[in-house]
């Protein structure tokens, strides 16, 4: 005979029925206490179950309930880098405005990688939450079969994808607004653009807006470094930037996460910014503003993004096919002014919709 000491069951967890029980009432008017109905329960016992329910640490089987009810409450989201400060602050406005419909959310990130994306799509229908909100790197035809059937909204677009409905900033705005400001308060006629790598044929949006501001004022555009969205190739562009026996004399760099890379470069090249060299950058991230120098910014609004995305997954049928929002300049201490001019901020222009194809954003 073994002397081993013998091991405690694991204790079962509270049922229902344990919870009508002790409450002193049935299983069915638990049911309407916990699913707010659809009987009404008196106050009184209400609040009695309510107190089984806490004495005994009861908690619903939640996959049960999505069976009965027909939907999860749950909706997934993707993400190309939840690591990127403006996605991060993305996912939890999401969350936020989700909440307020009762629904909580599944995040996964797709590292900008295509197949990757697909995986994780195919997996979160397969988990049959009810709903996809998307920053895509795939083109339309590479999720179409997965989302079938499965209200999914996209954000981060910069222009529309047909048949969805779509969110995005008004990207090219924002840039040009960006550049104007150097140009026109600061004086400068060089100004370099670091800018994320793109698979796209045509330019994206914020390089578009950073080209018109040249045109506009008659002025040859600045130079191009291409490199990966993300703080080591900000630094890295920056680094090429700053070797060039004749350097710009401002920057602008395509996101915030870039811009922590470039202003460390700066830092690390015995320059000072805006004295030496004035930096830009696109989100407006809390990033921005507590770094140093605090950025100079097109800010993208993440909440009103974000809500308007939740909406378009509840109203499907009345949702604007897609939703074009205006940045704000906020100007810092980036570009050269002083701190007494700082913190004014002003629109770029109106919220648009729009039914044409196009493609996304790539912060």
């Amino acid at each position: 005979m073994s002397d081993a000491p013998r091991v405690p069951a694991k204790p079962r967890p509270a049922t229902r029925a344990d919870v009508a029980r002790y409450a002193g009432v049935s299983t069915a008017v638990v049911s309407y206490v916990i699913n707010e109905g659809p009987r009404r329960v008196a106050p009184e016992t209400a609040a009695r179950v309510r107190a089984a329910i806490e004495i005994l640490k009861y908690r619903p089987n939640v996959n049960a309930r999505a069976l009965k009810k027909g939907f999860t409450e749950m909706l997934g989201v993707v993400l190309p880098d939840i690591t990127n400060p403006f996605f991060a602050e993305y996912a939890r406005a999401l969350e936020i405005a989700a909440a307020a419909h009762g629904y909580v959310l599944v995040v996964a990130t797709s590292d900008g990688n295509e197949a990757q994306e697909s995986r994780i799509l195919s997996d979160l229908a397969n988990r049959h939450v009810d709903g996809l909100i998307i920053a895509t790197v795939l083109p339309p035809s590479g999720f179409r079969a997965i989302t079938a059937g499965r209200p999914t909204v996209l954000i981060n677009c910069s222009t529309p994808f047909r048949g969805y409905p779509a969110v995005g900033p008004a990207s090219r705005e924002g840039a040009r607004a960006l550049i104007d400001h150097l140009i026109t308060v600061h004086g400068h006629q060089s100004v370099a653009l670091i800018m994320g790598e793109s698979s796209e044929p045509i330019p994206e949006p914020r390089e578009r807006g950073w080209g018109d501001a040249f045109q506009a004022y008659e002025l040859p555009p600045g130079p191009i470094v291409r490199t990966s969205f993300s703080r080591q190739g900000g630094y890295e562009a920056a680094v090429q930037l700053l070797s060039w026996a004749t350097r710009p004399s401002a920057i602008f760099v395509a996101s915030d996460q870039m811009c922590t890379g470039a202003l460390k470069a700066i830092r690390e090249a015995g320059l000072r910014c805006p004295e030496d060299i004035a930096v830009v950058s696109f989100d407006g991230t809390s990033e921005a503003e507590y770094c140093w120098p605090p950025l100079t910014v097109a800010r993208q609004p993440i909440q009103t993004m974000a809500e308007a995305a939740i909406s378009a997954f509840l109203s499907p049928d009345s949702a604007a096919e897609y939703q074009r929002f205006d940045t704000e300049l906020v100007i810092r201490e980036s570009c050269g002014c002083s701190r007494s001019d700082t913190g004014q901020g002003r629109s770029t222009g109106g919220v648009k919709t729009s039914r044409r194809t196009g493609l996304q954003d790539g912060s």
